[in-house]
């Protein structure tokens, strides 16, 4: 890598990005100032650009450069032209040391042309030389300048603005972190990753520009992430290698994640893109605290010294929850899982969520009175309404949902009580269905398959879906099923009371 250079400073986003420089190429394509480039390396080949312009005739313009400054002179300095090989080549290295970005010669009215001593000055720094003709004025060249930096930055604000705009609506999506990442490569046209605290690779998007892009990128990542060394780490650091520019910024909670980025041009605005990005992704990572996570941590302390559910229902702020179970196409990566979840509760609206990467699986609950509905890459399950001491109960109603969800391809189903169903006392209900099941012996794959076989109608395809079995094996325990209990499953009253005891007895 050609050097590393760190900046303690936070990423921030809100500040416009600087402005473009002017390409030179740019100045010369204008028909209306006629100039023509008579030395130095070719324009469109080296990329020179300009960011200002700046008249001088002294002798020694230095002190009076910042930098890239397109430098108008007349030549008034230049008393003998045909004598001034060493003045002229003190004159233009000194342009150079400046850091000034190309030179104008005025031609006429103090001389014809252009002093062939400043020519090969400028071939032999490296500095492009441009004829101004005779009918052009340095101001009328000034006023095409700031023209083409006004239009440059109104082009890089309206693309920043629109990449704000695509990390917004990414980070809306189901899955918040890979679309942001892919959002953010598309725009800086390169290659972005996000790593976990102990540096692995979490997501990546884009294309690396060039071999070696994603281990470099990953060992710069470690500058921006706390690994017990003294004092804070930098906020971004930055690098390049085999000509691709790097950047890794730590994200925002203190988690210790961070984001890489490569791309093989680097344009002003791609810092302020980027910030987008890492704000948005420290958001989506990061754990929040404010008073309702004391809330919930205060009735988490009183359920776990022995206090009744009932009780500690009143801290939550709601009287009755509605169960939610969901799985999404996370995986079981506990990481990426656990942002999913983050994500699709805040979705939601709930604070109150368990992420079960193991079995792929989000459980939240949700005020009864908040309205439900289904999210972009889910699958969702949803209990009754439900006061808070019968949430084992509807953990059970939401589970079953979900599993009608699955075997229906549906993006949510709730459970619904009707019928006679509402008559009968929970209490009654499951003991009942303990007599009535009993010859089951208890057996939760039997019950269970029996359970998604009758919600689903005998459909033994879509039970098989459902509980991720082949069909002759539902078959097989269906079969069972009819034998312990001594009943005909083709007949609907039999199913009906089966049904009522499966679906009251968990």
């Amino acid at each position: 890598m050609d050097g590393t250079s760190t900046v303690p400073d936070p990423v921030a986003p809100s500040a416009p990005p600087p402005t473009p420089p002017v390409p030179l190429t740019a100045l010369l394509a204008r028909d209306d100032l006629g100039l023509r480039q008579i030395a130095g390396p070719d324009a469109g080949e080296s990329g020179a650009a300009v960011q200002w312009v700046h008249t001088s005739e002294m002798a020694d313009p230095y002190p009076y450069l910042l930098g890239g400054e397109l430098l108008l002179t007349a030549g008034v300095h230049i008393t003998d032209p045909g004598g001034a090989g060493v003045y002229l080549d003190d004159y233009v290295a000194r342009i150079v040391e400046a850091g000034g970005a190309a030179l104008g010669f005025g031609v006429a009215p103090v001389h014809d042309t252009v002093p062939r001593a400043l020519v090969t000055a400028c071939d032999h720094y490296g500095l492009p030389l441009l004829e101004v003709p005779p009918r052009t004025t340095f101001s009328g060249v000034a006023r095409a300048v700031w023209q083409l930096v006004a239009e440059a930055r109104l082009a890089e604000l309206r693309r920043v603005t629109q990449a704000q705009q695509g990390l917004a609506t990414a980070a809306a999506r189901p899955d918040p972190v890979p679309a942001v990442l892919r959002q953010l490569a598309a725009r800086l046209g390169g290659w972005a990753a996000l790593y976990a605290p102990d540096g692995a690779v979490l997501h990546t998007a884009g294309t690396a520009p060039v071999a070696g892009t994603r281990q470099a990128v990953r060992d710069l990542s470690e500058v921006v992430r706390p690994a017990g060394r003294p004092g804070p780490a930098p906020a971004s650091a930055t690098d390049s290698v085999g000509g691709a520019h790097l950047a890794a910024y730590a994200l925002g909670g203190g988690q210790g994640f961070a984001l890489g980025v490569a791309a093989e041009q680097r344009e002003p605005g791609d810092h302020t893109i980027t910030g987008v990005a890492v704000v948005l992704l420290s958001l989506l990572t990061g754990k929040h605290q404010g008073a309702a996570d004391a809330v919930r941590s205060a009735a988490l302390v009183r359920l776990l010294l022995g206090s009744a559910a009932g009780d500690v229902a009143p801290l939550l702020g709601a009287d009755e929850w509605t169960v939610v179970h969901a799985r999404g196409d996370a995986g079981n990566d506990p990481v990426a899982h656990s942002v999913a979840a983050s994500a699709l509760a805040a979705a939601l609206g709930s604070g109150l969520v368990d992420a079960d990467a193991e079995q792929d699986l989000v459980r939240l609950l949700l005020p009864a009175d908040r309205e439900l509905a289904g999210q972009p890459g889910w699958t969702i399950g949803a209990s009754a309404p439900t006061a808070t001491g019968d949430l084992p109960a509807a953990d059970a109603q939401a589970d079953r949902a979900l599993r009608r969800a699955e075997a229906t391809r549906a993006p949510l189903v709730r459970h619904r009580e009707a019928g006679i169903a509402a008559l009968v006392a929970p209490a009654e209900a499951a003991a009942h269905a303990r007599v009535l099941l009993a010859p089951l012996g208890g057996s939760e794959a039997l019950t269970e398959t029996l359970r998604t076989w009758l919600s689903l109608h005998g459909s033994w395809d879509r039970t098989a879906t459902a509980l991720g079995v082949h069909r002759n094996t539902v078959r097989q325990r269906v079969t069972r099923c009819a034998t312990l209990l001594g009943a005909d499953l083709d007949d609907p009253d039999v199913r009906m009371e089966l049904w009522f005891a499966l679906s009251r007895g968990r």
